[in-house]
């Protein structure tokens, strides 16, 4: 059976188009390693927290991951080259990251506070104590992906 042009391609976008769903529904989850700027983001803590440990186990960095953790400890910041403001992390599952947010690049958090939850997506680093989270900001070349932390309800990129 030959079908006429324009139906051909109506059914392969059809198709397409189903894939994609099927895709992303998929790899919910996965979305932020992807490099996606999505600021709705699911609140499926839990699977997040998963991917970090997994990148963890696996000694994998360069990954866009996104997460909410409590802050556990506000560290000095760090004025070596680019300035960076330095807090540890501990996420639901435990497990603790460190968060290097370049505030050269974006706003510094004044009020930031020991036991008060903040969400962020950054690139993630490997390291024996956890890993690093960091280019949570914007990159002014526009050549990475761009990443944020929102504390507060306020969003810091």
């Amino acid at each position: 059976m030959h079908w006429p042009r324009k139906t051909g391609h109506l059914v392969g976008l059809v198709i397409f188009a189903l894939l994609l769903v099927l895709v992303n529904s998929a790899n919910k989850a996965q979305l932020l390693s992807h490099g996606s700027e999505q600021l709705d983001l699911p609140l499926d803590i839990s699977g997040r927290d998963l991917l970090i440990a997994e990148a963890f186990a696996n000694r994998q960095s360069d990954l866009m991951l996104a997460g909410e953790g409590r802050v556990v400890r506000v560290l000095p910041d760090d004025n070596k080259g680019s300035r960076h403001q330095k807090f540890l992390l501990q996420l639901e599952s435990g497990h603790s990251l460190l968060i290097s947010h370049n505030i050269d690049l974006a706003p510094r958090i004044e009020t930031l506070r020991e036991g008060e939850m903040i969400e962020f997506y950054g690139e993630y680093e490997w390291n024996d104590k956890g890993g690093v989270i960091h280019w949570t900001h914007h990159d002014p070349k526009g050549k990475h992906a761009g990443g944020w932390l929102r504390y507060r309800g306020k969003l810091y990129r």
